[in-house]
């Protein structure tokens, strides 16, 4: 039996840059993950906070070339309802920042963590699934298809919403679903983005443009799925027009590419992110809609808070309750972020007239005063960083008055 200090379950993102982080964080590694699929077409846009980590990890100067910085987000009320939201717009340079955030192919940032496990001598990588799982008092064991046997003092679910590991501990999740289909694909236009992504609202869900580099654009279109599985059985061509006509012809003429995907909408929060000896991070802890860029970022939040826990004191053995401290760690932000996420994307679904109003409202509320539009902004950024602004804003705003 081969023994580690800590065994990541499962080779997504989540789960390759968690093995990452912690064996740079002096902890002996066994990373159980099949060779990464090729074929993900999808993008993934990463804040600020999240880039700066990936920097601290020595992996974003590799990814920067395959990314399209998100200078402003722009949000546009595309319904047909009698009360709509005025056109909200998001700038970074209002927070003294080059970019929100930066765009890019899921399979670039894959290849570049591919490259860093194979380099890094903390990690010891096998690529057979995992196929039995026991969880003991000092130990967690994991059996391969192959046969092979590891044995670490701690371990990580990556395995996504199917998770093993997280069935193995006991821990249940609660799920629901949305009546919406997301429909990914990449497209070129002839006008530039100028590093401006777009959302509009529709009566189906959202309608988001997010910038690549050059005059290329990546979509996530969440719709009705029949009206999805319908527009799926257009030509190219048939597609690229309508795109283009929903998108109010903003980057002019648009040429979507080979490879659309449908992706059924639905949602799954575990009762618990940890306990005893075990962690479940990224999808085998919380899977919500493509919305507001939040997925892989709430995941990477996830592997920093494990990082602080399990990589404070790496020359001491890691303790048998860390699971719960990082389940506590978590919880809140998981709560907060699936909550506001279903939360508007029920909104936009929803015909019921005093909701439209309040989501009219707050969007014009948005527009309309500065200093709420930047705590907004910092937040969805880093959560709990635009709140901790607040009295910093309102002493710079008092020292102008008496200026």
């Amino acid at each position: 039996m081969k023994t580690f200090e800590i065994a990541v379950v499962g080779g997504g993102l989540a789960g390759m840059i968690a093995a990452i982080a912690l064996a740079r964080g002096g902890r002996n590694v066994v990373l159980v993950a099949p060779p990464s699929a090729s074929q993900d077409r999808r993008t993934t846009a990463l804040m600020d906070q999240s880039i700066r980590f990936l920097d601290r990890l020595t992996l974003w100067d590799k990814l920067r070339a395959a990314a399209a910085p998100l200078s402003t987000m722009r949000i546009i009320d595309g319904t047909n309802r009698l009360l709509r939201a005025p056109i909200t717009t998001f700038r970074s340079v209002e927070l003294d920042l080059e970019a929100f955030g930066y765009n890019f192919p899921n399979r670039a940032l894959m290849e570049v963590l591919e490259a860093a496990i194979a380099v890094e001598g903390n990690i010891t990588r096998f690529t057979s699934f995992a196929d039995v799982i026991d969880i003991g008092a000092e130990h967690v064991t994991v059996t391969l298809a192959d046969g092979e046997v590891l044995s670490a003092t701690f371990a990580v679910g990556a395995d996504g919403r199917k998770s093993k590991l997280r069935e193995t501990a006991g821990i249940d999740v609660r799920t629901w679903s949305y009546p919406q289909s997301a429909m990914v694909l990449n497209f070129e236009h002839s006008l530039p983005h100028e590093n401006i992504s777009t959302e509009f609202h529709t009566e189906s869900g959202p309608f988001t443009q997010v910038p690549l580099p050059g005059n290329r654009s990546s979509l996530v279109w969440v719709q009705n799925p029949s009206d999805a599985v319908a527009r799926n059985e257009l030509s190219l061509a048939e597609l690229s027009n309508v795109v283009e006509e929903r998108m109010q012809s903003l980057l002019g003429k648009v040429a979507v590419e080979e490879g659309v995907q449908l992706w059924p909408l639905s949602g799954m929060m575990a009762h618990r992110s940890g306990k005893g000896r075990i962690a479940l991070i990224g999808e085998a802890s919380h899977v919500f809609p493509p919305i507001g860029a939040q997925g892989l970022n709430l995941s990477l939040r996830d592997v920093m808070a494990l990082s602080d826990i399990l990589c404070a004191r790496p020359e001491l053995p890691i303790a048998a309750d860390a699971g719960d401290r990082f389940d506590r760690k978590r919880r809140a932000d998981i709560m907060t972020r699936t909550a506001s996420v279903d939360l508007l994307n029920r909104s936009l679904l929803s015909d019921f007239l005093p909701v439209q109003v309040m989501r009219a409202a707050g969007l014009h509320i948005l527009s309309a005063l500065p200093p709420l539009r930047s705590i907004v902004m910092r937040e969805g950024i880093e959560p709990g960083r635009g709140f901790r602004d607040i009295p910093g804003a309102i002493k710079e705003k008092l020292s102008r008055k008496k200026a």
